[in-house]
């Protein structure tokens, strides 16, 4: 199973179990899955044992962490990026683009296919497919 259906079954899962909670990133790492959710009222421990108990089938095949996005949340999805629309994020692309694969700066648009991020480089468009990964930083 890939990162992407992974995420897919632990998001189905958790909109059961806990609906509250959003799932911000899933990544493997040996045999370590590493979940990153929050929360309208905030990511607790109570709440990350809730969300560990909750995924039996993960943690049948693998070690399961769960945390919180704190201050560098990840952005995976276009929501993310919509709502922090003039935050600062850093954005890491799968391939260079004009000699770079990173870019930090204010994120100025993001729409169904991109988001658009004022870099020192200059304004640049990336389509989410093409991003490695991405998170907010701190100002």
């Amino acid at each position: 199973m890939n990162d992407h259906d992974l995420q897919r079954d632990i998001e189905t899962t958790l909109a059961a179990a806990e609906p509250q909670v959003e799932v911000l990133l899933v990544e493997r790492a040996g045999g370590v899955v590493r979940l990153t959710i929050d929360h309208p009222d905030g990511v607790t421990l109570g709440l990350c044992e809730r969300v560990t108990h909750a995924l039996p089938e993960v943690r049948e095949e693998h070690a399961l962490e769960v945390s919180s996005p704190g201050r560098e949340r990840p952005l995976t999805k276009p929501d993310h990026f919509r709502r922090f629309v003039g935050r600062r994020a850093r954005v890491r692309t799968r391939e260079a683009r004009d000699g770079h694969r990173s870019f930090t700066g204010e994120l100025v648009g993001a729409s169904e296919r991109e988001v658009t991020i004022a870099a020192d480089t200059g304004v640049i468009a990336i389509p989410y497919d093409d991003i490695h990964r991405s998170n907010l930083v701190e100002e």
